[in-house]
């Protein structure tokens, strides 16, 4: 047009457009990852340092596309995997290579033993043990804990709960990680694992 430069000019974003794991733009910091998210500031994961910003004063800017369905807005690659995971679960299509992948090879082709305690209820009759493939249990654990992180991100990304009631149902949500850190030894990779902090926990 003429060899007129076009500027977008956009609006600081507020506390409510942030997302755990989304990915921000500061003038100053460059480009951060939100950890963690509080009433009215962001943990926020920059190359340098972590660092807590007000967004609604500090110019921050999403550093990636987003999508907003039915008022509900989020990363972009997060609404896609999210709607993935969904399908992948429904249709009852979860790869399995995958999850034995990511179970550690000292437990793989493994088994998990349930052995009641008092012989009394063991034997004819009684309650015999129980044995399950600990790919099959593993399964389980990694459901537990992708719906753990999608429910964390819809908790984050409802306009219809307070800031107060997300940090509240957020500490719920972290107790839950803590009670699972038991399995945490099942995972090859640490990345993989429950995490009671946040600000570790990744969000895919």
């Amino acid at each position: 047009m003429g060899g007129k430069n076009l500027f977008i000019i956009e609006s600081n974003m507020n506390i409510e457009r942030l997302h755990i794991g989304m990915k921000v733009r500061h003038p100053q910091y460059g480009v951060g990852v939100v950890r963690s998210l509080s009433e009215k500031t962001a943990e926020i994961a920059f190359d340098d340092a972590p660092r807590t910003i007000a967004p609604a004063s500090s110019d921050l800017q999403p550093a990636e596309p987003t999508a907003t369905l039915s008022e509900l807005e989020m990363p972009l690659a997060n609404l896609i995997r999210d709607t993935a995971h969904a399908m992948v679960e429904a249709l009852g299509l979860e790869p399995k290579d995958t999850l034995v992948e990511g179970l550690a090879t000292r437990w793989q082709k493994g088994t998990l033993v349930m052995q009641p305690a008092d012989r009394q209820f063991t034997g004819r009759g009684g309650l015999q043990s129980k044995e399950v493939p600990l790919e099959t249990f593993f399964h389980k654990i990694v459901m537990i804990r992708n719906n753990l992180r999608v429910l964390e991100q819809k908790v984050n990304a409802s306009d219809k709960l307070s800031e107060a009631d997300k940090f509240d149902l957020q500490q719920y949500i972290t107790r839950c990680y803590g009670s699972l850190t038991t399995f945490n030894v099942l995972f090859k990779n640490k990345d993989d694992q429950f995490q009671t902090s946040a600000v570790d926990r990744p969000t895919s």
